[in-house]
């Protein structure tokens, strides 16, 4: 699949390299130059592609680097790493004064240059989009002796102790004697071969028993059996050295060294990585074996392969801010610059198995750099590896629409596909009805986190509910993942017909459980208009108990709206007729008085507020239901002015999607301040690497609800409408190009708060396309 896609993003590149050359000067700018050595890993650089992640560093000079590769979930549930690379020459031109380390956008990968005392030596590190391999050239004026270490804390068994377990699925609820368990490696033909097999026992078993799931065990999806990751490292002519030890930061670890049988100028090194659920250790190897023959076979057209798929990457979509601006210390430049790195970072993952995860995606590197308390190993981050914490998963690939990154949608959509029949069986084991539920702290096998679920139950609690105060009754989440799917459809064109049993079943969740919950409460299933009733339920994490919460009422009604528009080829009438009907059954959103003020209510009522999230403004974004050009645009406004837990909860920090409220309901002073305080630099090396915020670092829910935000300021759409600058700054230069459904871009030049330059493709479009701009002048 991955050589059908490398195909076409060659024959695509050969049509957009000619327009290429006109935008390649503003992305050159959006390069990221360092001309001293990092202090440790918390001044990496990102680097990556496929579905692999590289932090990167110069640090006394060393070039080090840290592998991720989406996928690698330990017994535990945790997120592990690959390892570390060091790599030393000998005489070393990194000891001198000259030195540059670059991040070049333009082809994805990392560019390293150091002289000292005449001698001068280039490094090349990339990552093959198409293949899990990293690929690292040295290349020098004089001879030098190259030494590639592969480093891992991981050769013994760590103890976990602590808050070291909010990175596995265990967290608060975790054994004494839990333990990181040790990898295999080795060398092996003048190679080093890393792996980790997951044990027979894993938390999925735990997790099955915890939750009453056995007596259906042998249906479920089980993503952790059998799992097997690591690799091998290799260099040309170079040879087994020995084992080294050492500690880095906190944590000690061992090294396996190749070195180059004698000094050459030019020095190739290759780590290639292997994932999968493997029936044995040796069934592994052959694959890590096949992957390496597919690379040598490929060695010539790879490098061009991948740096054409980011230069197409680049053709897609931008948004250039101040672009005519220095690089610098200008916060509306940096805005501009950051929406661009961020974007590479998600594109690192265009292929995973599994989704970008929110909290700190490919891109985590030491611990205490993030929270000073927190003296673990290089695996750790907060929120756990397996669980796919809903609500923020979400803003992580929303942006993804209008920037047309429609494929890096896949591993998203995918985790649904893989993981909603065990979210049905739930249903049908605990209720003995349909429907997929889906919880909020999801783990990566569609059954709540370990934890989270609640390990301190009362023995007749309910075992189909989450014994935890925030997450109860919070199931509509996976709701935003089906809008998105259908958006696919409406962008695109794209046949989505894999998706629907998901979207429906979803669906017919709350259909068949709120009439379920009101059938055991009393005679009657409807309330006396006919409606269901939503209660017990959750708006959000925050208005808890809720009767009618407005972001479920407004997801479903938003949800099957969409359904029933879909083309006619998706549904017969009967299935028309099946979901009109439950549509009839939704409740309508309700409303409170703010001060005078009618204002969305987060729900028709509830008993106490957890969190701060603000559901009552869920049906402004994501919903849709509320916004420019659309009826009672001034409830949301008063909403947003007179709200008081709206006003209280307003912030830019991480997950956070104030930024993106202000755009849709045309709020262009408050859009601005808070995009530019969601969006300027980060206060770290690499000034995308926001956060923690409310989770980890990198905070890849800041970096996608920040996105968000700026391609909603640019442009808005409903049905065929397009809003043209709905919320946006005349004296803000910008250079965009954006997606639209109905297979549309858009791109524009708005230079001094005038348009020099609008296209829209096909043309057709542009009759569809209503400029906001004009409009104020008009008024």
């Amino acid at each position: 699949m991955k050589t059908y896609y490398s195909i076409l993003i060659i024959l695509s590149c050969l049509l957009v390299l000619p327009k290429a050359k006109a935008q390649d000067k503003e992305l050159k700018n959006c390069n990221i130059t360092w001309t001293t050595q990092s202090k440790n890993s918390s001044e990496s650089m990102p680097c990556g592609g496929g579905d692999i992640g590289l932090n990167v560093w110069v640090e006394n000079g060393d070039l080090l680097f840290y592998m991720s590769r989406s996928g690698t979930f330990d017994e535990n549930n945790a997120f592990l790493k690959l390892g570390r690379v060091r790599v030393h020459l000998s005489p070393n031109p990194f000891e001198g004064k000259s030195f540059q380390q670059k991040l070049n956008l333009q082809d994805g990968s990392v560019y390293i240059e150091g002289e000292n005392n005449g001698l001068k030596a280039n490094i090349h590190l990339w990552v093959d989009v198409f293949r899990p391999v990293v690929h690292l050239s040295v290349s020098s004026n004089k001879p030098v002796e190259t030494e590639a270490g592969y480093e891992s804390w991981r050769y013994h068994d760590y103890l976990l102790q602590g808050k070291a377990n909010n990175a596995n699925s265990y967290k608060w609820g975790a054994p004494e004697d839990l333990k990181t368990l040790k990898d295999s490696i080795s060398f092996q033909d003048n190679t080093v071969l890393f792996v980790h097999r997951n044990k027979k026992k894993t938390i999925f078993d735990v997790t099955v028993k915890e939750q009453k799931m056995e007596p259906v065990k042998d249906q479920m999806f089980n993503p952790l059996k059998n799992l097997t990751f690591g690799g091998m490292m290799r260099g040309d002519k170079m040879v087994a050295a020995g084992v080294y030890s050492g500690k880095y930061v906190d944590t000690d670890f061992k090294g396996w060294k190749l070195k180059s049988k004698s000094p050459t100028k030019k020095q190739e090194i290759e780590v290639f990585l292997n994932v999968d659920q493997a029936a044995s250790l040796n069934d592994w190897e052959n694959g890590l074996k096949k992957l390496v023959t597919e690379a040598d076979k490929n060695e010539r057209t790879a490098w061009k392969e991948t740096s054409q798929w980011w230069q197409q990457f680049w053709q897609r979509s931008f948004v250039y801010i101040n672009p005519k601006q220095p690089a610098g210390t200008d916060e509306l430049w940096q805005v501009g610059r950051n929406y661009q790195l961020f974007r590479y970072m998600l594109g690192c993952n265009a292929y995973g198995d599994y989704p970008t995860k929110f909290n700190g995606g490919l891109f985590t590197y030491d611990p205490v750099f993030t929270d000073s308390t927190m003296h673990y190993t290089p695996d750790h981050r907060n929120w756990g590896g397996g669980t796919f914490t809903q609500q923020n998963q979400r803003l992580v690939y929303w942006p993804m629409l209008k920037s047309g990154d429609f494929d890096l949608m896949k591993p998203q959509f995918k985790f649904y596909q893989r993981a909603y029949k065990n979210a049905e069986l739930r249903s049908e084991v605990y209720w003995g009805h349909k429907g997929a539920c889906f919880t909020e702290q999801l783990d990566n096998f569609g059954l709540p986190c370990y934890a989270e679920y609640g390990t301190d139950r009362p023995d007749d609690f309910d075992p189909g509910m989450q014994h935890n105060a925030w997450l109860e009754y919070l199931w509509d989440t996976a709701l935003e993942f089906g809008m998105m799917e259908m958006d696919v459809q409406q962008y695109t064109g794209q046949d989505i017909s894999e998706y629907l049993p998901f979207i429906e079943s979803c669906l017919t969740f709350f259909d068949e459980h709120y009439q379920y919950l009101a059938r055991k409460r009393g005679i009657k299933t409807f309330d006396g208009n006919g409606k269901l009733v939503l209660f017990p339920g959750s708006a959000c994490e925050t208005y808890k108990m809720a009767y009618n919460s407005t972001s479920t009422i407004a997801a479903l009604k938003a949800m099957i709206t969409k359904l029933l528009k879909l083309p006619a080829n998706y549904l017969n009438d009967q299935g028309r007729k099946k979901w009109q009907g439950m549509l009839d059954r939704i409740p309508d959103i309700g409303f409170r008085d703010c001060g005078g003020h009618q204002t969305i209510a987060p729900a028709w009522q509830w008993e106490r507020i957890s969190n701060e999230e603000t559901p009552q403004l869920y049906p402004v974004f994501p919903w849709g239901i509320y916004g420019i050009g659309k009826p009672n645009l001034d409830v949301a406004l008063n909403t947003w002015r007179y709200d008081p837990e709206a006003i209280e909860f307003k912030s830019y920090v991480g997950w956070k999607q104030y930024n993106i409220w202000a755009a849709r309901l045309g709020l262009t002073h408050e859009a601005a301040d808070l995009t530019i305080n969601k969006m300027k630099d980060s206060g770290r090396r690499f000034p995308a690497f926001w956060g923690p915020g409310f989770d980890w670092v990198p905070d890849h829910n800041w970096g996608g609800s920040g996105m968000v935000g700026i391609q909603e300021m640019l442009l808005q759409t409903d049905g065929k409408k397009m809003y043209l600058f709905p919320a946006w700054p005349k004296e803000w230069n910008v250079h965009f190009k954006l997606h639209a459904p109905y297979n549309t871009t858009v791109e524009g030049v708005l230079k001094d708060g005038r348009l020099e330059s609008l296209k829209v493709v096909p043309e057709s479009r542009r009759e569809d396309l209503i400029n906001c701009y004009q409009q104020k002048e008009l008024n």
